[in-house]
């Protein structure tokens, strides 16, 4: 392995998007340097170390909190304990897991019976079953659906609880454009973006603006650049110094589904959920980066103010149509 290595080449190798290594340097996990006579930022060996670390351990469904203990945790008395707390998580939703399939088997059981002797089954008149139901202690894995669900934003329809994908409209807007391609393009288009928001106060002109972002081209297999896009909404009739430049969105209704900030292996399973819904058909259209798909920061107006933030939100957007 090489002493010292760009994004690119740490991206290739270990299957991670530039995004999300850039999102752990954020975080404080990994360091990267700038060398002398070089333009790129470089990762040495001990960030490639930390980077592989901090890929398994998500593998293993460590939370970034804990894996931040880990990396800073020399004599690893913190290590062991929260390894052994996730052991016991684990093992309280492989037992609540156990508990869920004995009462469906024994449904099932019913059922197949009442079906072979052309009886209908009632599935509350076994009492034993239902009291073991009221009993049972849900597995952690479905905590984050209930909690996602129960504080969905006023007026918005669910149609996939699954997966929390909700519909929603999207206003037309001018936006002010922040576009880059080459090595780095969300870190160089987002700087744009955020000098362009302090210099000219717009959240103290335009509180309530949006920002979207996509990436423009998409990156393509074995290729090193791609592109990036952000857009801000902007009043009318502002103007837009270079090097952003103004442009107009059309709006419309999207599928959204939210994320923290990181996870953005969740796209493939949303485009699949929605490829497959039965009430909705995915509408391609413009910017046609991503088929017209966006992703929104949610707290944009509090990064901005440079207010403390718990971890920033974003709403995977998907446009789509009614079908016919």
């Amino acid at each position: 392995m090489l002493e010292t290595m760009t994004i690119s080449e740490v991206s290739k190798i270990f299957s991670v998007s530039a995004r999300m290594i850039r999102y752990y340097e954020k975080l404080g996990l990994i360091e990267s340097s700038r060398q002398e006579d070089y333009a790129y930022r470089v990762y040495d060996k001990s960030a490639i170390y930390r980077l592989q670390l901090i890929l398994i351990l998500r593998k293993l469904r460590i939370p970034l909190k804990q894996i931040e203990c880990i990396l800073n945790d020399p004599d690893q008395m913190r290590t062991l304990q929260i390894l052994r707390e996730n052991v016991r998580d684990i093992n309280e939703e492989v037992a609540a897991l156990k508990t869920i399939r004995s009462i469906i088997d024994m449904f099932i059981a019913h059922l197949d019976e009442g079906i072979t002797k052309n009886i209908r089954f009632d599935l509350l008149e076994d009492q034993n079953l239902i009291d073991m139901a009221k009993t049972l202690i849900l597995p952690k894995v479905n905590l984050k659906e209930v909690f996602s669900v129960s504080n969905l934003v006023s007026g918005e329809k669910i149609i996939d609880k699954r997966m929390d994908i909700r519909i929603v409209y999207l206003p037309p807007s001018i936006v002010a454009s922040s576009h880059y391609i080459g090595e780095n393009p969300e870190d160089e288009a987002g700087k744009q973006l955020e000098d362009f928001i302090k210099n000219v106060n717009l959240p103290g002109i335009k509180p309530d603006f949006r920002v979207y972002g996509f990436n423009n081209p998409c990156p393509q297999e074995g290729q090193t650049h791609y592109g990036y896009e952000f857009w801000v909404t902007i009043p009318e009739g502002f103007a837009v110094p270079e090097p952003l430049f103004r442009k107009e969105f059309s709006g419309g209704v999207y599928a959204a589904h939210c994320i923290k900030m990181g996870d953005f292996h969740e796209w493939r399973s949303f485009f699949e959920q929605m490829q497959n819904n039965p009430e909705y058909d995915i509408e391609w259209r413009e910017p046609n980066g991503m088929g017209g798909s966006l992703e929104e920061h949610i707290n944009a107006f509090s990064v901005y103010r440079e207010e403390e933030e718990s971890f920033l939100q974003l709403d995977l957007l998907i446009p789509i149509k009614k079908k016919l």
